[in-house]
């Protein structure tokens, strides 16, 4: 099934065919088969979600930095425990989910012996969308905070060029039932979600971004080149500036300009990640969480929600009726898919 969306063709496929697609175009990339499950997986969970800026979008990019050397699909990670509860993780230029579960793995077992410990990754490949990291972890009975930077894209309040990163930030809390997970960069979009206006031949909204030369634009092409606003004004650019620091001061990672190597295919590299794991929750949160659900919805909402609750019903749903992928995106797949390593 085809439709039209903008300028481009959105085709509807079912997940299962999108992932074994993904799963040989890794194959053919060179990454083993443990490695390609957690790559794939991070990149369908976007995917069937509703966030395709992190989905399958990423996987072209994915392969040409490992075919130009800047990603080692083989790589781990190396670990060093700087104190009981504090890892070091030179990356080695991993997949990014691979880099990072390796350290989440190891951060368990500090968390069950310690109560709290927290991982600091550099030199690391791109994290993708960390609420799956979140709601995987929360679900095994751990607090987790999760932080990452990005390059340079966003906008400091009042200013007309990008300095900071996008930022995100997640946080998974079990409750004893369904985890609670919330997932939001500190811009108000994501420059994924720039690109996948660009790709779709769609403009975006007004206020969302600037242009190379400052000025207010919805024009995808010229955002690329320009900078993404915080989102909250103010209050999004001091949570986005304070989340860079923490992580920049933790990990090594650059700072604001500094950063590549998640937009393009051939720097190496040297934004940074946090994970922060904490043994617990000490009680049920699920009667609370109940309360705010029966809450009577304000005019022009059907419910109240928690967050996280909109995408896991995305996820259902889209699992039972295909996911609808960018046509251009999905003949790239196919085209990658096709071609085995013969040299």
């Amino acid at each position: 099934m085809k439709y039209p969306i903008g300028f481009d063709i959105v085709v509807i496929v079912e997940a299962s065919k999108l992932k074994m697609l993904a799963d040989r175009v890794l194959e053919h990339a060179g990454v083993d088969a443990e490695h390609r499950d957690l790559q794939v997986d991070l990149l369908m969970e976007a995917e069937l979600r509703g966030v395709p800026s992190h989905g399958l979008l990423r996987l072209d990019r994915i392969v040409q930095r490992i075919a130009n050397g800047v990603i080692d699909p083989a790589a781990r990670g190396s670990h060093t425990w700087r104190g009981a509860g504090f890892l070091a993780v030179d990356g080695q230029r991993g997949l990014g989910p691979v880099v990072a579960n390796f350290a989440l793995d190891a951060l368990k077992a500090r968390a069950r012996e310690h109560g709290v410990a927290l991982a600091a990754i550099n030199n690391s490949n791109h994290i993708g969308m960390l609420g799956w990291y979140a709601e995987r972890v929360a679900a095994e009975g751990f607090t987790i905070i999760a932080l990452s930077t990005s390059e340079a894209l966003v906008h400091p309040w009042g200013a007309r060029r990008a300095m900071l990163g996008t930022n995100p930030i997640s946080i998974g809390v079990p409750t004893g039932g369904e985890p609670f997970m919330m997932d939001t960069a500190t811009s108000l979009v994501s420059m994924g979600e720039i690109h996948d206006h660009a790709n779709r031949g769609q403009p975006i909204p007004p206020g969302w971004a600037l242009d190379v030369d400052g000025n207010p634009t919805t024009d995808p092409e010229a955002a690329k080149k320009g900078a993404i606003a915080p989102f909250g004004q103010a209050k999004g650019y001091a949570l986005g500036l304070a989340l860079e620091l923490l992580v920049s001061s933790l990990s090594g990672a650059a700072l604001g300009t500094e950063v590549v190597g998640t937009l393009d295919d051939e720097s190496v590299c040297n934004k940074g990640d946090v994970f922060i794991l904490i043994k617990g929750p000490r009680r049920d949160l699920q009667a609370y969480l109940e309360e705010i659900r029966s809450m009577p919805p304000a005019a022009g909402f059907s419910s109240v929600l928690i967050p996280g609750e909109r995408g896991r019903a995305c996820r259902e749903t889209l699992r039972k009726e295909g996911i609808p992928i960018s046509d251009e995106v999905y003949q790239r797949l196919r085209s990658l898919a096709a071609v085995k390593a013969t040299a």
